[in-house]
């Protein structure tokens, strides 16, 4: 692939392009909380006006935009590989619960089961696990 020139000219248009849509969309990895949830409404914004749709004029930045979010996420947000009883059982001490205290899973008896590993958390569990302690389902499988 050939190298592009710009002219002085060009580079202006650029520069002055990019500096207003950079005020408008983070543009670059996210730093802090503060820039996450900035990142995140530009990309629900950009969602509304149908940039997720393919062929849409703003779907390559959405996509930018939304690795960025995804970079992020999974830096902060990164649970240790483990199983899922290792998973809940490592929520419940975080939050003090007891097995009592998990009705999205049933009774303690079933908790003890799931914690053990004789019995699977099914979809229904996962989801509602999930939903209760902000994590993303996937961690549970």
């Amino acid at each position: 692939m050939e190298a592009l020139t710009f002219s002085h000219d060009d580079l202006d248009t650029l520069t002055g392009h990019f500096q207003a849509l950079a005020e408008r969309v983070p543009l670059h990895p996210i730093r802090d909380a503060a820039e996450y949830d900035a990142a995140v409404r530009v990309m629900n914004g950009l969602l509304d006006a149908g940039a997720g749709e393919e062929g849409h004029p703003l779907a390559g930045l959405l996509d930018v935009l939304g690795s960025f979010i995804g970079e992020y996420d999974e830096a902060q947000h990164r649970l240790p590989d483990a199983t899922p009883a290792e998973i809940l059982r490592l929520l419940m001490e975080q939050h003090g619960l007891r097995q009592g205290d998990l009705p999205e899973v049933g009774s303690q008896g079933v908790v003890s089961e799931v914690l053990s590993g004789r019995r699977a958390l099914n979809l229904g569990q996962i989801r509602r696990l999930a939903e209760r302690f902000g994590v993303a389902p996937g961690s549970f499988l």
